[in-house]
């Protein structure tokens, strides 16, 4: 996490989440969807149920019972990288859909209705970043936020951010705040006037095996704890633990090496 990252939590959350641009959703498609049931059941305290059937087969993540992010199970054939994707809030995501083709960015699923979980698409950025977009329903909206186990943060991590913001700013309606500095490309994504989103240009230091993409940070209670427990249960430690204005963070995989980050928020 960067020094920039702002707090997307606030206590007009429900709002937040119904606005368009707004990270509502984080799902993760991977091979071995037991294993990572298993996994992310025992650090983050998750149960499951069955998912939106239309999405194959896959399960819905729980937290005291409600929903905080979907695993789905890719087919047999297909060995695909895994990644934790979050998806933006859309009044219309057909709209959005066509609006991602013109402004360069390709649309990869859908539009489709997945049952209750209603309408949504995954697309990707001009540089080829992945992200979701699901249209203003209930069920696919993360339904806790700010305890242990939840989503914090998203962050975008790119080549540069001047063209590729300009894509989200042109798709999703995004007011920016960038970090004026020479040695640091930096921008934060606003709906609303709020910070709901970061975009950190990475330059040469962007990892050539994943090349750009959304990573995602999760609330925990201790973050030393949380990496005790990562390698415990197969997975590894890829950025150790530091401290930030925004909480200790440190970057983790699980074990069929999905990326994703833990925060400690200040308390």
């Amino acid at each position: 996490m960067t020094e920039s990252r702002g707090s997307a939590d606030s206590a007009d959350g429900a709002h937040a989440q119904r606005a368009p641009g707004t990270p509502c959703w984080v799902s993760l498609m991977v091979h071995a969807l037991t294993a990572t049931e298993d996994f992310y059941g025992a650090l983050f305290g998750w149960e499951f149920q069955p998912g939106p059937l239309q999405l194959g087969p896959n399960v819905r993540a729980l937290l005291d019972g409600q929903e905080v992010a979907g695993i789905g199970q890719l087919p047999p054939d297909r060995r695909l990288s895994v990644a934790w994707t979050p998806y933006l809030a859309s009044d219309d995501v057909d709209r959005t859909a066509e609006t991602v083709r013109l402004c360069g960015g390709t649309v990869g699923v859908g539009p489709l209705d997945a049952d209750e979980a209603g309408r949504m698409a995954i697309a990707s950025d001009p540089a080829g970043a992945v992200f979701g977009v699901c249209q203003g329903t209930a069920r696919l909206r993360t339904a806790v936020t700010g305890v242990p186990g939840t989503p914090a943060w998203n962050e975008l991590v790119t080549f540069e951010t001047a063209s590729v913001v300009k894509f989200y700013e042109s798709v999703f309606g995004y007011e920016q705040d960038p970090v004026v500095s020479a040695d640091f490309d930096y921008v934060t994504l606003h709906v609303d006037g709020r910070p709901v989103a970061g975009v950190h240009g990475a330059g040469q230091r962007l990892p050539r095996t994943r090349g750009p993409h959304w990573l995602t940070y999760f609330e925990v209670g201790d973050t030393d704890a949380t990496l005790r427990q990562v390698v415990d249960l197969g997975g590894g430690i890829l950025k150790p633990a530091h401290d930030s204005e925004h909480g200790r963070v440190a970057t983790v995989a699980d074990p069929e090496g999905t990326v994703f980050s833990v925060i400690q928020s200040p308390r």
